[in-house]
């Protein structure tokens, strides 16, 4: 046997034959060596005596001449063939090292099939990527196509852009008819036009050099099934005339990026609800904590941070009912006396645990969850990868909503995601799933900052600028229930912005607060076209009557 990097081969018979052959002939080869080199010593040996013989001879001189070139001729020859036999010493080096190299091990049958497989694999790789190259050409000549569609709602309209602003319909941020890009839409959009002054640039028939200034304006369109169209406008100073380049940026077939398995069974779910007062909403809280988090098959804690000394002992009543009632013993109070900020708050939740590397849910004493967004908790946040950031569905005025129903739903009843019952709360960053060491490895909330908001926008900015990836979709199973909001005069000016934009969208949807302000004129417009309707009625009865009476 050979041993080889560590790894034992055993030899077939037929590799030892190989090897055999080869010692063989570099025997052979060294026998023959060493008998000409013995020969050539003989040969100089003699080629002395003679030398010494004859050169006492009248024409010693001369021969003594012949006799050393002779011997130099000799010796050159002997160093060429040393030269050659070392040469083919080493190629028979080469070639034994070369079989070692290629010895197959007594399980050949499965190398051979590896190496079978292998090319298998090529060809696979060969005609993955020919399918991809089809599958290319066949999203081009989709993208440009003209789509038949089911009515209006069914359209899907283009983006229009200019150097600065992109005009879309979808819906955004910042709600704004006008806006600049985010990043990865600007490198998007930048990059298509840097194409499109190259493709304008090759072409032939243009004697005019275009650049990046020369972009006028252009729409695209992004269809999920294809990929992405743009029309990009040029125009020239030296002529009239505008140039239109049309490009295309299709989609791939799908491909697998990852697959993992996340065990969430072992996985508890720590609440951490800072609260000042509104005791009222925390047993509504408390009634739904119950029915979805203690009688569900998911581990919860709830930590409570409250600010004050009034309302305490209420509250640690509540909380001790869980016990009596249900024995639920997973809960703590921590009391700070002072004035009520919620990212210290928060802060201190978070300081309280001494377990090990808990899951956190960041929770305000108005929010509604199903036992579907506590799962979503579990499973979109990993430690060290990933935080969740659920964009949370915030409920209209029920008063303004149900105002015209009597009695008025339930609040459980009222948890529907319609355009006319609550919008997504977009610019809200306050409810949140993470896990401990990454919130303290992140640096955790600014204290200094007292009163309504910011803390956890600050926060959220952070994880926008780490290495953590961060989860940010609408979750259809959180809510944030309405409640009367208050912007005291005393926050700071954007505080105090950021806490009226939230307090005028959260009463109702556009077109029912414009039924609010417009009530009189509508009740009135109503009350006329009843009233015309009534006369005419009245009228056609009259004239009835009148035709009967004739």
């Amino acid at each position: 046997m050979i041993v080889m990097s560590g790894k034992i081969k055993f030899l077939s018979v037929k590799m030892w034959g190989k090897v055999g052959l080869v010692l063989l002939v570099a025997f052979i080869i060294f026998l023959a060596k060493l008998e000409t080199c013995t020969t050539s010593l003989e040969g100089c040996i003699k080629m002395g005596e003679i030398m010494s013989n004859q050169a006492e001879g009248p024409n010693g001189q001369q021969k003594h001449e012949d006799c050393m070139t002779l011997l130099s001729e000799m010796e050159e020859r002997h160093r060429t063939e040393s030269s050659v036999l070392k040469q083919q010493i080493a190629e028979l080096k080469l070639e034994l090292a070369k079989y070692g190299d290629g010895m197959q091990p007594l399980d050949e049958p499965l190398r051979l099939k590896s190496r079978i497989l292998g090319e298998t694999m090529d060809t696979k790789r060969l005609e993955e990527a020919q399918a991809l190259q089809k599958t290319i050409i066949q999203q081009v000549a989709k993208i440009d196509m003209q789509k038949v569609y089911k009515d209006e709602y069914d359209v899907n309209p283009f983006s229009s852009m200019s150097s600065k602003y992109i005009y879309t319909l979808g819906e955004s941020l910042r709600h704004k008819p006008a806006l600049h890009p985010r990043s990865d839409q600007k490198d998007d959009l930048v990059e298509a036009v840097f194409f499109a002054v190259e493709v304008l640039n090759k072409r032939k028939s243009n004697s005019h050099k275009f650049a990046v200034e020369h972009f006028v304006d252009g729409i695209f369109r992004t269809d999920f099934l294809i990929g992405t169209y743009y029309n990009m406008v040029f125009g020239h100073p030296d002529n009239n005339y505008y140039y239109t380049v049309q490009l295309a940026r299709p989609f791939a077939p799908l491909q697998k990026v990852k697959s993992q398995v996340i065990d969430s069974s072992k996985i508890t779910i720590n609440f951490i609800m800072p609260l000042k007062g509104r005791l009222d909403k925390f047993r509504t809280f408390i009634k739904r904590f119950k029915s979805i988090a203690i009688d569900g098959p998911i581990e919860v804690f709830l930590t409570v941070v409250y600010f004050g000394t009034e309302g305490l002992s209420e509250l640690q009543d509540i909380l001790h009912s869980l016990t009596t009632q249900y024995a639920f013993r997973n809960f703590k109070v921590v009391s700070l006396n002072q004035e009520f900020s919620r990212g210290l708050g928060l802060q201190e939740g978070v300081a309280s645990w001494d377990g090990s590397n808990a899951l956190l849910f960041f929770c305000d004493v108005d929010i509604a969850f199903t036992q579907k967004f506590l799962e979503h908790c579990r499973y979109y946040t990993i430690p060290g990868q990933t935080v969740y950031y659920p964009v949370v569905f915030s409920l209209y005025n029920p008063e303004i909503v149900y105002h015209d129903q009597d009695p008025k739903p339930s609040e459980d009843d009222q948890l529907k995601i319609t355009k006319e019952t609550g919008f997504w709360r977009d610019f809200g960053f306050g409810m949140t799933c993470q896990y401990r060491t990454d919130f303290l490895n992140i640096g955790g909330f600014d204290t200094n900052i007292q009163g309504w908001g910011m803390e956890d926008v600050e926060l959220y900015r952070r994880y926008l600028q780490s290495h953590l990836k961060v989860i940010r979709v609408p979750d259809s199973g959180i809510f944030h229930t309405y409640h009367p909001k208050d912007c005291p005069t005393t926050l700071a000016p954007e505080q105090y912005r950021m806490c009226i934009g939230s307090k005028a969208l959260g009463e109702a949807s556009h077109a029912m607060m414009g039924r609010l302000v417009f009530k009189d004129t509508i009740n009135m417009t109503l009350f006329n076209m009843g009233k015309t309707k009534l006369n005419a009625h009245i009228r056609k009865k009259q004239e009835n009557g009148e035709e009967e009476d004739g």
